[in-house]
């Protein structure tokens, strides 16, 4: 039997948020594009996790302001018309403005948007391994149920979350933080049978979960985000949290069991301590634990915390990034955030995304090139779908012209109205 070959321009390996805006700007830009993901939908862990508030599209500054457009933009306005999302919505806690959608109207908003843009999609693909020669990444070797096939391409996103793409290829990776260490995962819950006679109220769930815990109840935080889904009384509560080596099927197979026999220690502990739970139930979890960080590549230039915290402006921006470091240290702790001056946002250069040993290779979303500190701000999927819109019409730039120059890519940025 031959063995099958696929030929494209560009081929983006991962379908998040960062994957999508990805491929939706190489195909707009004019590149026969390819993307793969190995589930059965689109979304990343906004579908496949449960975030349903997309955090990163403003800043937290007053009067709001927007720093994402682009394919991020359009994808939101499909599920505006569609009724199903809610916001900018602003945490009165944090002042953390996001915006929240319904899980389904945003798996068809994003089918949408990638067929119309002429993307090529591939689901139920797992990509086993990449063959580069002299700094250039030739072809992808891929699985699907008939067996391995071979992807050819003339320049390559890696979106995967994990930077399997980078490392299959021999790129330049850091695992984790500057220790190695990993930022704690969680598992959402969504939660149903809530009275319609109360108000839902932060303050009560906590004052539940501490009455709970005082009772001897094994409860990890204290506090989580507490959310109402859009035309739905069911609501999201990020409770359920525990370290995990997302590269290590061990690892995660023990965190995933961990959190959902916490989430069934929160929904029993809310029904028993806080008004109106009473009835409540577990919709669902997951599907998969949230994974924050496993593999980063390293890149022309390593974003800074200093950068992201002071707002620093760079000649090669292609994205801005507006959400507060958000750093989750350990299971049953809280986040500690540091705002960005003035509580605007920053500026992520072309720099970050290119990775530094490989010439038709550049990553996007959680992978991007940056230090722990700011990673805790650009991780987020509002600055995915930023960073992977910029990675995928600068690979187009390489397929189509040879070579990458960063006003190009602003300017086709802007053309695809993409805030810069």
């Amino acid at each position: 039997m031959n063995k099958r070959k696929l030929i494209y321009d560009v081929v983006v390996v991962g379908g998040g948020s960062a994957g999508i805006a990805a491929a939706v700007g190489s195909a707009k830009a004019g590149a026969r594009t390819l993307l793969i993901d190995k589930n059965p939908y689109f979304g990343g862990a906004l579908t496949h996790s449960s975030v349903f508030t997309i955090c990163g599209f403003y800043s937290m500054k007053d009067p709001l302001e927007q720093v994402v457009g682009g394919v991020g933009g359009e994808i939101l306005e499909i599920v505006r018309k569609m009724g199903m999302s809610d916001g900018p919505y602003r945490n009165p806690t944090t002042g953390n403005v996001a915006v929240i959608v319904d899980p389904e109207a945003i798996k068809y908003a994003f089918d949408k948007i990638i067929i119309e843009s002429g993307v090529t999609p591939l689901l139920h693909c797992h990509v086993t391994k990449a063959m580069a020669s002299d700094g250039i990444i030739q072809e992808l070797e891929c699985f699907d149920h008939n067996g391995f096939f071979t992807v050819e391409a003339g320049a390559f996103v890696d979106a995967s979350g994990e930077a399997d793409l980078t490392a299959f290829a021999g790129g330049e990776i850091k695992v984790g933080n500057e220790t190695g260490q990993f930022q704690t995962g969680t598992l959402v819950m969504r939660i149903g049978g809530i009275s319609e006679d109360i108000n839902l109220v932060r303050k009560k769930m906590y004052e539940g979960v501490k009455k709970a815990k005082n009772d001897g109840v094994l409860l990890t935080k204290e506090k989580g985000p507490i959310i109402q889904m859009p035309g739905s009384r069911d609501f999201l509560a990020i409770f359920a949290d525990a370290e995990v080596n997302g590269l290590d099927s061990s690892s995660i197979t023990n965190a995933e069991i961990s959190t959902r026999a916490q989430a069934w220690e929160y929904i029993n502990a809310f029904k028993k301590y806080v008004p109106g739970f009473e009835n409540a139930y577990l919709v669902q979890t997951g599907p998969s634990i949230g994974i924050r960080e496993t593999r980063h590549l390293i890149g022309e230039y390593t974003l800074t915390g200093d950068d992201a915290i002071e707002g620093r402006k760079h000649e090669d921006v292609i994205a801005l990034g507006g959400w507060p470091m958000e750093i989750h240290q350990g299971p049953g702790e809280p986040a500690i955030y540091q705002s960005i001056r003035n509580q605007s946002h920053y500026e992520i250069p072309l720099r970050s995304l290119k990775e530094k040993s490989l010439k038709n290779l550049w990553g996007a979303g959680r992978i991007l090139s940056c230090d722990s500190i700011a990673f805790a701000s650009a991780r987020v999927m509002g600055t995915s779908f930023a960073t992977g819109h910029a990675a995928g019409i600068a690979a187009t730039e390489y397929v189509l012209n040879g070579e990458v120059k960063a006003r190009s890519v602003q300017k086709e940025l802007r053309r695809q109205q993409a805030i810069i």
